[in-house]
């Protein structure tokens, strides 16, 4: 199947030139009176190497055929991330290349759904927002007014977002896990 190159998305699996390739990062640029582009960044699934590609918006981009299944995070041991095939209930490994940066935002018992291209596993897929407590913020400043005000929040995770400063620790908050941005209090 072919796409525009304006229609790539991150964690969207390609093929470019015989070589099958994750989308890490993209962004469409369109600068003054230039054509549109879309600058991506890209890993090699052989290789895992990372390159920065520029597509022009004209560009066709293969797809290849890729199949899901949805699968349950159980815990991490070292490098190796264990998953469970909630079909088969199958346990599997996966590597920090495959879970990419999606670790940030996984608790045991999550559920995601895994990519294969030929039955081999190439990426997950988690949800757009999830829901994390907050382990570690400072106290808000009294007194302070100021509009668009953040502090730095340390998540169970591990990860750290800005957050308002009503914000305490033990909170659950919604986090955008395409950005890594605080949406909402969870309540």
């Amino acid at each position: 199947m072919m796409i525009k190159a304006t229609d790539v998305r991150r964690g969207m699996v390609i093929t470019m030139e015989g070589v099958n390739y994750v989308v890490v990062d993209f962004a469409h640029h369109t600068p003054g009176n230039l054509r549109a582009m879309v600058q991506t960044k890209l890993r090699n699934m052989n290789s895992g190497s990372l390159i920065d590609k520029r597509l022009r918006s004209v560009d066709q981009i293969e797809v290849p055929y890729v199949e899901t299944k949805p699968y349950e995070y159980l815990y991490s041991s070292g490098d190796e991330h264990v998953f469970m095939d909630t079909e088969t209930f199958d346990q599997l490994h996966f590597s920090p290349e495959i879970i990419g940066t999606a670790m940030e935002f996984l608790l045991p018992n999550n559920k995601v759904m895994v990519k294969y291209i030929n039955d081999k596993p190439v990426s997950i897929e988690i949800p757009d927002s999830v829901e994390l407590t907050v382990a570690d913020t400072p106290p808000a400043l009294q007194g302070a007014t100021a509009t668009n005000q953040y502090k730095e929040a340390t998540l169970e995770t591990g990860l750290k977002v800005q957050v308002p400063p009503f914000i305490k620790p033990g909170e659950k908050i919604r986090i955008d896990t395409r950005t890594s941005e605080y949406l909402e209090r969870v309540k």
